[in-house]
């Protein structure tokens, strides 16, 4: 554990001095926090110096699981406008040139403060540069019937911050495209991806017969895995029900749901987890699905190399900020999932992922019954899938991350 002044003696290091302020982190399970923790470790080898500042009720920085550039501190009680003056003390000890909000409403509790806070400090510390990456567009809890000032409070957020993240190229048209600075040509939005939370890297003594068998699974059964916490957004009932019509065909399957139910910062997630389970077992499928639970990463990358199929099919359908996409796209597995409203360039059906129309269960039937039974078309989608996933390198988006920041300490030049 490293304290104040262990914090100060990194200052010969080249690159930015950033701060990060995550509602999540590891061991916390969750999205935000794992992408936090990777793109710090990036932005660390590459020469930054990186605080993260998080949940918890601890008064030194924590260096568990961190590199020697990447300090951690768990200060942050509450998520209120309480926290404001310790954020402030904090921002006094370290003496950041860039602050980061990463932001996911649920990861603060729907608490509208990290709405305000760009504002806040811009008054407060003036001589900072304020960026916020929006992992979604999911708007914070205000109060009752709030209607339109929910989402006016994510714009206030991007207006008030110097520049904004954003992981897709939907949430950057729904903020109002690039845009620019006011009296200047700098661009104010910035286009930078997510990358994959888990690498494809199962145990060195993988063998992927012998993982299908402990599932019931042999060669000529459909196993199809569905990764990621579950949420009411990520449609699992469809899947349940397709995979259900599939039996009454008499396809043989097995269904693999790899990794844990519910994350931290959602527990609400909960309730709707307990529906899925109940409703495999009003069907009596219960026998046909394989809950791998937590587990390590390489035992997560061997589930997911032992299916055949990845179904994701998101209510609001697939996009580049989902992390388990990502995942399945590293690891170059068939996908099917659901059109999204607003088509991502990237994403292209039969191409790297095959898509079906959303909320229909039998349309996801006949979509992962033909990618079954078609392997052209399996190897297609496979392969297409492992020419996307290069794109969202971590070193990559630590390179444009830095880009960024250089670029805001520049106008001040």
């Amino acid at each position: 554990m490293k304290r104040d002044d262990d914090l100060t003696s990194r200052a010969d290091r080249i690159g930015p001095n950033i701060l990060m302020i995550t509602g999540e982190f590891p061991p916390s399970k969750g999205g935000i926090g794992d992408y936090t923790s990777l793109l710090a470790t990036h932005l660390g080898r590459r020469g930054a110096r990186v605080t993260v500042i998080t949940r918890g009720n601890q008064p030194y920085p924590d260096q568990r699981g961190q590199s020697d550039a990447v300090s951690v501190w768990r200060t942050m009680r509450e998520w209120g406008f309480a926290s404001w003056p310790r954020l402030v003390s904090a921002i006094g000890r370290c003496r950041p040139q860039i602050l980061q909000i990463q932001y996911q409403a649920a990861a603060y509790a729907m608490n509208p403060a990290v709405n305000l806070l760009p504002a806040y400090l811009r008054l407060r510390v003036p001589t900072i540069k304020i960026v916020t990456t929006f992992h979604d567009l999911r708007a914070p809890y205000l109060f009752p019937k709030a209607g339109t000032l929910r989402p006016a409070a994510l714009h206030a957020m991007d207006k008030t911050s110097h520049a904004t993240v954003v992981t897709n190229h939907a949430d950057l048209e729904a903020l109002g495209g690039p845009a620019a600075q006011r009296s200047s040509r700098t661009v104010k939005r910035w286009l930078i991806p997510i990358g994959s939370n888990l690498e494809c890297a199962p145990p060195i003594d993988f063998d992927r017969a012998s993982w299908r068998r402990q599932i019931g699974a042999g060669e000529e059964t459909l196993t199809v895995s569905y990764f990621g916490f579950m949420n009411s957004s990520k449609g699992v009932e469809y899947l349940v029900q397709a995979l259900s019509l599939l039996a009454g065909r008499g396809l043989r399957w097995r269904l693999l749901i790899v990794g844990g139910e519910a994350g931290d910062s959602d527990p609400t997630n909960r309730g709707y987890s307990q529906w899925i389970v109940h409703l495999i077992k009003s069907r009596h499928l219960q026998d046909r699905v394989y809950w791998t639970g937590f587990v390590a990463g390489d035992q997560v990358s061997a589930a997911l190399l032992s299916s055949d199929v990845c179904v994701l099919p998101f209510r609001d359908g697939v996009s580049l900020r989902r992390g388990s996409l990502l995942a399945a796209l590293a690891h170059g597995l068939p996908i099917v999932t659901t059109f999204p409203s607003h088509p991502d360039p990237l994403l292209v059906d039969g191409e790297n992922v095959a898509m079906v129309q959303r909320d229909s269960p039998s349309a996801l039937a006949d979509a992962i019954e033909q990618v079954w039974l078609d392997r052209a078309a399996r190897e297609r989608l496979a392969s297409g899938a492992r020419a996307l996933g290069q794109r969202f390198r971590w070193p990559d988006i630590a390179a444009r991350h830095l880009d960024m920041y250089e670029t805001l300490l520049g106008q001040d030049r």
